[in-house]
């Protein structure tokens, strides 16, 4: 066969050119220093020296490489290098292998440090030191339990309902196999583990707005047609936030607020919050005032304000909305045209005798600035199911709603969850049961909590709704500041073993206050916990 240049026969000839072609091509990095060195003694450095480095180098790895061709080969068992095929030699001696070392070693390129990351990085992993993420991961590692650890950490720092778990549990045992899979219908699997709508199955959107309307007595009836579903409140709040404002716009939110709204709020969408402070002296109730105030002067600082973010019951104080402060409240938004979320997810968690009334009642009653109105809920506190992760957007603007069906598709809640709370919703009975039970267990669990404080000097906002105390421990903190809340917090988490929320964390500007949620316990828990912040609250007097 005619040889060609691609021929894989060795001999010295395509060898010379081999070097001649790698010598050429290096050459034309070296040369050019030939204009760079200028003055006496230029051709030497410019010229010989680096053309002598060069062929050194090339000598260098051309002895290198048939020293390690001859190791392998001595090193191959069975195989006799007087017998080597032509084409295994040859590839042994391929350019990529020469010109890849020679470009390692020649190449300014080098790993100039660690890959980076994004800037949001820092702020997020920063942003989960907080005492109240603190408190949070300390009692994973160190869980409270009557008997298996009863000298854990109690926890008293998660907004979780396990008072009426067991109804849930005996649903559950009974329902959920014929509830994910159908009834035996021909839904079954295909029901489940096809491709459903990001934004909820029309069927499940109705059982929810029932369940919605059952938690607020009937005074509202809820539309399907304006519910978008989203795996929880948070993608929920932070869905609105995106259709609502751009980067570098804020909201207003009443403080103290619930923590997770710095994250839930401002973490992707790079919108801003502006504190609106309630004070102990108004029972932490919001003002109009204060709003008006945060308002002037966030306009002031050149931010544009889109919105007001209120959670109704409140977190952390439980306190409810009257009817006249959501009226003020529409009045105030309509005027400085700014949106209203109002996120109701305690809406069905209750107690005592003051009445929840929803933004939702509102609106239809005004049956004006219905576009301006948002609504937050889930099934999280009220059904006492944090691990379903599902949330709620309810909204009478038709732009948003469109936006947030399309951006659901990044927290969309699994088929078999909306097919099993599809059944459980549809259940009346176990709904208006569970809601009963849940508002009385709530109640007495509230009393008795606060009873055992009050024993210790601890006076606590009356609350009429959610699973929180709000409690004064001003008195037991070395100074009235920050530092001397969290000196308390400190104690109460690493020597009480309790883990309670700094007010600080949910910006409270009154130093003292507390958070404590008594939905994880059990009655018989309460008696515990008292003992441990007596030692505390002991030791804080003594020594003041």
């Amino acid at each position: 066969m005619t040889q060609t240049r691609y021929s894989r026969t060795r001999s010295p000839e395509p060898e010379k050119e081999k070097t001649r072609g790698g010598g050429g091509a290096a050459m034309r990095v070296i040369v050019p220093l030939q204009g760079v060195v200028q003055g006496r003694g230029g051709l030497v450095l410019g010229s010989i020296i680096p053309c002598a480095l060069f062929y050194f180098l090339q000598f260098y790895l051309k002895r290198h490489r048939n020293d390690r061709d001859d190791q392998n080969e001595s090193n191959s068992p069975g195989q006799n290098p007087t017998t080597r095929s032509p084409s295994s030699g040859q590839l042994a001696e391929l350019p990529v292998l020469t010109r890849n070392l020679s470009r390692a070693l020649l190449s300014p390129r080098s790993p100039s440090g660690p890959v980076s990351v994004s800037g949001r990085v820092g702020g997020i992993v920063k942003g989960a030191d907080s005492p109240f993420y603190v408190g949070l991961s300390r009692v994973k590692e160190d869980l409270y339990d009557e008997l298996g650890n009863p000298n854990g950490v109690i926890q008293l720092g998660l907004a979780e309902n396990k008072l009426a778990l067991d109804l849930v549990k005996d649903w559950l045992a009974e329902n959920a196999e014929e509830a994910i899979l159908g009834n035996g219908k021909e839904l079954g699997i295909s029901g489940i583990a096809t491709y459903q709508p990001f934004d909820g199955l029309m069927e499940f959107k109705a059982a929810v707005a029932g369940f919605m309307s059952q938690v607020t007595e009937k005074a509202v009836s809820f539309n399907p047609s304006q519910v978008v579903l989203t795996s929880g409140a948070t993608p929920a709040i932070e869905i609105l936030s995106f259709c609502l404002a751009d980067a570098g716009n804020a909201f207003l939110v009443p403080t103290p607020y619930y923590p997770g709204f710095d994250r839930d709020v401002k973490w992707r969408t790079g919108v801003e919050i502006i504190h609106v402070p309630c004070r102990s002296a108004d029972n932490f109730n919001l003002s109009i005032a204060a709003l008006d105030r945060a308002f002037n002067q966030a306009k002031k600082r050149g931010l544009k304000v889109c919105g007001i973010i209120i959670t109704n019951p409140s977190n952390p104080v439980g306190n409810l909305l009257s009817r006249e402060t959501l009226y003020s409240l529409l009045d105030f938004a309509r005027e400085k045209n700014i949106h209203i979320v109002s996120n109701e997810i305690l809406a069905g968690s209750t107690h005592g005798n003051e009445k929840f009334v929803s933004m939702a009642e509102i609106v239809d009653l005004e049956d004006v600035d219905r576009k301006r109105v948002h609504i937050v809920y889930g099934l999280s506190k009220d059904l006492s199911l944090p691990g379903f992760r599902v949330g709620v957007i309810y909204s009478f603007n038709e732009e948003v709603l469109a936006a947030a069906k399309k951006l659901s598709r990044f927290s969309s809640i699994s088929a078999p969850t909306q097919c099993l709370l599809i059944s459980m919703l549809s259940d009346t009975k176990f709904v208006q049961t569970f809601i009963t039970i849940n508002r009385e267990r709530l109640q007495r669990m509230y009393v008795q909590f606060v009873a055992g404080l009050k024993k210790l000097g601890i006076e606590c906002i009356k609350s009429s709704g959610g699973f929180y105390c709000w409690a004064d421990m001003s008195g037991l903190i070395s100074s009235y500041s920050e530092k001397g809340e969290l000196e308390l917090w400190d104690k109460l988490l690493n020597i009480a073993k309790v883990n309670v929320t700094p007010g600080s964390c949910c910006h409270c500007i009154e130093p003292g206050w507390f958070r404590f949620c008594f939905a994880t316990l059990t009655e018989k828990d309460i008696p515990v916990v008292m003992e441990r912040i007596q030692k505390i609250s002991e030791t804080c007097k003594l020594n003041s």
